[in-house]
């Protein structure tokens, strides 16, 4: 039978360095009584101690013994700046080595790799930086056109708790047919959990799919927490990223649910079709909207202001990137920008400069807090990686992420309210602000 020494090595690893014991002194210990092991077995196994390895800047302490109680090792590690690769290969070959001896399952060596990159990025504790994998690359690939089957519904991704959100729910959709509802939470897709799943990849691995394709959502509704299970069939979807309406004689209204590839074009095309309705003042709702494509915003924003800067963005390094409203044209009404805490990314793009301008009021609840920029770097054998690479800032320079924007009227959704209805008070408020204004 095997003799577990191992374990007894770790446990007391464990209790004496919760005591305050150093490690040299804990290593002293451990050494002393391998010794005294190691007689007993005739000087069979001999004893390597002292070893150092430093891993995703992650300090660590680690004992564990192999063959029958005799290789003991010992690792300490300390922050540095730098990683020491030919120590991390020494402890990736000693892992491999105790899976090789003691795993009980079968071993698949392209997750096992996979895993490690992955780790390496999730060590940068940066909730927007991750590893695809050759199949989550491919998928990413599939261009954002603005068509594509799915279900009809946009969602949002919580960068700490990593919690997958229904943001909005299209009209004649598959998602609004099944009874999907905004605010429900994405717990599973056909019986696996998904919480913690980069959103782009389960977007396009999970929920968009086959014309015709079906699959079940388990998500999580409402205060008690209900699950409920939702079957959605797939089909193509021509995104309507921008609807509108007049609220009255004057006002008009158009609603922005993402930035899509077309999202600009239906933007400009809603409001000129306003115009023709004798629209003199508007109200552009980005509530609920998770952001985009950043050309889409800068298109929109040339649209709407004089010429001049609209955004800019930095890297580590300071190198700046400018963006400008270069069209003499300008919709110079009485306007109101509608928001709340899941206004994120280019949604906050587009707030931030409209501010900027001081081109009218914003309204409603603090945004989220999404500042900056990520770029997807393809690294040459079918994997990749999307990495935090810059800061975006308005004009003014102002950075909100991790704080967001402020509305220049704090008003809370009344319970029970529906966005864009009669019972919108958010709505009434943007639009008390307006009849107030010549």
């Amino acid at each position: 039978m095997f003799e577990h020494h191992e374990n007894d090595d770790f446990e007391e690893y464990i209790k004496e360095r919760k005591k305050g014991t150093t490690e040299t002194d804990v290593a002293q210990r451990i050494e002393e009584r391998a010794k005294r092991r190691r007689g007993k077995l005739n000087g069979f196994l001999c004893f390597i101690a002292g070893m150092a390895v430093s891993f995703v800047l992650v300090y660590v302490g680690f004992v564990i013994a192999l063959n029958k109680g005799g290789f003991t090792h010992i690792f300490t590690s300390g922050n540095g700046s730098k990683l020491d690769y030919k120590k991390i290969e020494e402890k990736t070959s000693l892992l491999q080595s105790i899976i090789d001896k003691y795993f009980l399952f079968d071993e698949d060596m392209t997750k096992v790799e996979d895993g490690i990159y992955a780790g390496m990025m999730n060590g940068l504790d940066d909730p927007y930086t991750v590893y695809y994998t050759k199949e989550e690359y491919k998928a990413l690939n599939e261009d954002t056109e603005g068509k594509y089957s799915g279900i009809g519904a946009s969602v949002s991704q919580n960068p700490k708790t990593k919690i997958i959100k229904i943001v909005n729910v299209f009209d004649n959709s598959p998602a609004k047919e099944a009874g999907l509802l905004p605010g429900d939470i994405i717990y599973k897709i056909d019986g696996e959990e998904v919480t913690g799943t980069d959103l782009d990849i389960l977007v396009k691995t999970k929920i968009r799919g086959v014309e015709g394709s079906s699959f079940t959502m388990t998500v999580i509704r409402g205060d008690d927490k209900k699950q409920v299970d939702l079957n959605l069939t797939r089909r193509s979807i021509e995104v309507q990223t921008v609807s509108s309406k007049m609220l009255n004689d004057v006002i008009g209204y158009v609603a922005v649910s993402q930035f899509d590839a077309v999202t600009s074009e239906q933007f400009k095309s809603n409001i000129e079709s306003l115009k023709s309705q004798g629209m003199k003042k508007l109200i552009v709702d980005l509530r609920g909207n998770p952001g985009g494509l950043l050309d889409q915003v800068v298109d929109m924003l040339d649209y709407i202001l004089p010429e001049g800067l609209v955004l800019y963005t930095e890297d580590k390094n300071g190198n700046r990137e400018e963006y400008y409203a270069k069209d003499s044209g300008e919709l110079k009404i009485p306007m109101v920008v509608l928001v709340n805490e899941n206004s994120a990314s280019a949604s906050e793009v587009f707030t931030a400069t409209f501010k900027d301008f001081k081109w009218g009021k914003v309204v409603g609840k603090t945004t989220f807090g999404k500042g900056i920029v990520q770029n997807v770097l393809p690294l040459g054998d079918g994997t990749a990686i999307k990495i935090t690479t810059q800061h975006y800032y308005p004009p003014s320079g102002y950075d909100l992420h991790k704080v967001g924007i402020k509305p220049d009227v704090d008003v809370d959704l009344n319970e029970g309210a529906v966005i864009g209805s009669d019972s919108d008070n958010q709505l009434g408020t943007a639009v008390d602000i307006l009849k107030s204004e010549e």
